[in-house]
């Protein structure tokens, strides 16, 4: 390393964030990126420990020490290809990944771990604005034709890997835009959507194609799944113009909540409340579910609960409250017990910040309400003992709520367009398919693969990208015989 004692010399330094009393009156990115200087000492800190656990603590193998080491000598360009060379879309990863690399640093055995996440968004953001991130494509054409359905960030890594390497490759998305639940899903004040319009920008030009507003299947979807196509695409048809087909939509299969009252106006799926929002800011419709002036709860303590905190807090809402059906977790991490494996502990976002309560162990057991409206929740405290969970005796309590949002998590992938490929699934309902082998990545349908949570289920944004990789190199193997992409 270029400092072998930086990580005794220098302090780690956290992104900084506009205060919040400020933050709530835009949805605006609220977290300022590491100067130059800072950066560099983020990098000077990353220690010459042998074995470089983060490698492998992050989903897309990023090779950490190697752009610690360039930050820190001020070479930013080379910093930018070996991030490039592992991570499709750093300025993504950069702003949402829970940066599970960092978890798995060495210096955080017994300090602060560096900071490689916000060194990730230092480096990204100075490749753009330098001018460095370009198109790049392939100088030769396969003849090779790929389908892509599901423009989510799975489906946007395959399809820029398979068009680097020369094939022809349309991306189906049923929305009326690129990103999935990273454009629709994540609330603009976490990252702001011309990040991906970017991405797409640069996409197009290196000859991908994408269809929006298609929907590809063949029965209609339920109401609780997002769905603004206009027209509708035969996996038959597809599977005939297309060499091959990747099927790489997001688990949008919310999990419901069948309890008394769930029927009652005012109780909602997290993203029937987050989506609605997204377009809003994009300017397509006004979002008609509000919290202004209202009491809020919000069940699940996950991402997309924060999530729910942080639009809430923005609509003006009177007060926010969070539930969460498991116990508080502890402040701080048993690092011998858990480094370097990615540590259950509180973790308290910048929407908690803005102002909520939260509390944990709690279970909720109705909801009342009057003229089919919602009013309040009935909750009961829980108790968990040997890994088993019961109620508390005696401890049901009431509070007022003129708006619930359910962010109790994903069940599923939709499984109308599984069903509508013949694909196998797994008992949790996902598509069926390996990662490793001849067959990674290939479902049981010849032409057929699935990538990112239609193969794995919910997950973080930066697995959905390795996924999409690794699909890539999978099916450029299957077409030609061999491949140059990355494993």
């Amino acid at each position: 390393m270029g400092n072998v004692t930086g990580f005794m010399e220098f302090e780690g330094v956290e992104e900084s964030y506009e205060a919040p009393v400020k933050r709530l009156d835009h949805y605006k990115e609220c977290v300022a990126a590491l100067n130059d200087e800072e950066a560099k000492m983020q990098g000077a800190r990353c220690m010459d420990c042998g074995i470089s656990f983060c490698n492998n603590g992050c989903p897309v193998n990023n090779i950490i020490p190697d752009f610690n080491d360039l930050v820190f000598h001020s070479d930013w360009k080379n910093a930018l290809d070996v991030l490039k060379s592992t991570n499709n879309f750093p300025e993504f990863t950069g702003r949402i990944s829970p940066a599970s690399c960092e978890a798995a640093c060495t210096l955080g055995i017994n300090s602060t771990s560096v900071g490689i996440k916000s060194i990730e968004h230092a480096i990204i953001d100075k490749g753009w604005e330098s001018g460095w991130v370009k198109p790049e494509p392939s100088r030769v054409k396969t003849g090779k034709k790929v389908a892509i359905v599901g423009g989510g960030p799975a489906g946007m890594a395959a399809a820029q890997q398979l068009a680097r390497v020369g094939h022809d490759v349309t991306v189906f998305e049923k929305n009326d835009r690129i990103g999935g639940l990273l454009r629709y899903g994540i609330p603009d004040c976490t990252m702001e959507k011309w990040l991906i319009d970017r991405r797409v920008e640069q996409m197009q030009a290196e000859g991908v194609k994408f269809e929006t507003g298609v929907f590809v299947g063949k029965e209609a979807i339920g109401a609780e799944v997002k769905n603004y196509s206009t027209q509708t695409v035969s996996p038959e048809q597809l599977m005939k113009d297309f060499d091959a087909v990747v099927i790489t939509g997001g688990a949008e299969q919310p999990r419901d909540f069948p309890v008394l009252g769930r029927e009652l106006a005012g109780v909602h799926y997290a993203l029937e409340f987050l989506i609605p929002q997204n377009k809003e800011n994009a300017g397509d419709f006004k979002n008609e579910i509000r919290a202004t002036d209202k009491h809020v709860v919000v069940i699940g303590g996950g991402d997309t609960g924060s999530d729910c905190v942080g639009t809430s807090n923005r609509h003006g809402a009177t007060k926010i409250t969070q539930f969460e059906l498991l116990p508080q977790p502890p402040a701080v991490e048993n690092k011998p017990l858990i480094w370097p494996y990615w540590p259950t502990k509180l973790r308290t976002s910048s929407s908690h910040e803005e102002g909520c309560d939260r509390d944990w162990s709690v279970g909720t057991k109705r909801f009342e309400g009057k003229n089919g409206k919602v009013e309040k929740l009935i909750g009961v405290r829980l108790e968990w003992k040997d890994g088993k969970i019961s109620e508390v005796p005696n401890f049901e309590f009431e509070i007022k709520a003129d708006l619930v949002l359910l962010a109790t998590g994903f069940a599923s992938p939709v499984q109308q367009v599984l069903n509508a490929f013949g694909v196998e699934k797994d008992a949790r309902g996902n598509a069926k398919a390996t990662v490793d082998g001849q067959t990674a990545y290939h479902t049981n349908v010849p032409t057929v693969f699935a990538a990112g949570d239609m193969r794995r289920g919910q997950s973080w944004v930066v697995w959905a990208i390795r996924e999409g990789r690794q699909c890539a190199q999978a099916v450029d193997q299957y077409l030609i015989g061999s491949s140059v992409l990355p494993r």
